[in-house]
Order: structure tokens, then sequence, then C-alpha cells
């Protein structure tokens, strides 16, 4: 059995116009979403020992808030990526539960796209900022996964954990 938690990165700031889209950082908003996020994981018991994330600056300042240590993989190839690379990317990782962060659209895709039946929660859809899915694949190698082959568990957005 394997775990996927999928995640968007958490509110990025806008407040200053000349600095490239993969070097924002995260905005007051996204720091408390993410270690609030972070706390929910654990709580639930969904500790990732893998990350797969892009390498945008908003990405890695959400994974160093979430609070967790572990293999950690920075891809450029994970910037602003579409379904069918993130998709290769997890065909590759090593971990039992694999966090992947990204961005929309191809989180949103992405997350469409892996799951048998999406989770019913309004947002999934449009996967706001730091939305989390998880979902099981009932295999013991990532290679073994397809498209709507993941069971989704759970999904979260930070306002129903932060008010």
């Amino acid at each position: 059995m394997k775990r996927l938690v999928l995640m968007r990165h958490a509110k990025s700031s806008w407040d200053d116009p000349l600095v490239e889209d993969h070097d924002r950082p995260l905005n007051g908003r996204g720091r408390v979403s993410a270690r609030v996020l972070g706390d929910w994981l654990r709580a639930r018991k969904y500790v990732p020992d893998q990350l797969l994330s892009s390498s945008a600056l908003r990405t890695r300042e959400t994974f160093s808030r979430l609070g967790f240590v572990c293999d950690a993989q920075f891809k450029k190839a994970l910037y602003l990526a579409d379904p069918q690379v993130m998709m290769d990317a997890l065909r590759g990782a090593k971990g039992e539960t694999v966090l992947m962060l990204g961005h929309n659209p191809g989180i949103a895709w992405f997350a469409q796209s892996i799951v048998q039946v999406p989770p019913p929660h309004p947002r999934f859809f449009d996967y706001p900022t730091c939305a989390t899915l998880v979902a099981e694949f009932d295999v013991t190698d990532w290679r073994e996964i397809g498209t709507g082959s993941g069971r989704a568990l759970d999904f979260v957005i930070p306002r129903e954990l932060t008010g």
C-alpha cells in the first residue's frame, strides 16, 4: 500500500512585482496555513517519508513550514508541471508516503486524474492554495500506479483548519 499527499503550495506574496514567479515567497497567511496543514497531517498520521516538490521558493517554504524531516527532492521539472510530468515523477518515488508539492493548474488536474472517485468537497476541482488530497494506492511499487488508481482518503483546505 502506498500513500500520496498531494498539496498545492501555500499562499504566496505578490508584494514585489519585480520578483520572478519562481522566486515569490509565502505571505503571512500562507506561512500560517502551511504550519496548520503540517499539524493536521501529523494528527491524522499522514507523515511523509519522501518529498517530491517544485523547486520554486513558495513550495520550498511551504515544505519548511510543514515541519517534516524526510528525503526531499526539489525538481525544476515540477515547477508548473502538467499531470504527465507529475505522474512520471511519482512513478520514480521510493517512499511509502510521498508528499508532492506543486502548482495550479497542474496539481488540480493531477488530483482529478489520479483518484477513482473525487472526494465530495466543493473546492476539490479548483484546488485553492495549500489544498491537500491524501490518496491511497493498492500497489507495492509506485511504478504500478495509473490514472484513476487512487482512493481518496481525505481532502482539506486551510480555511477549514484556521477558521
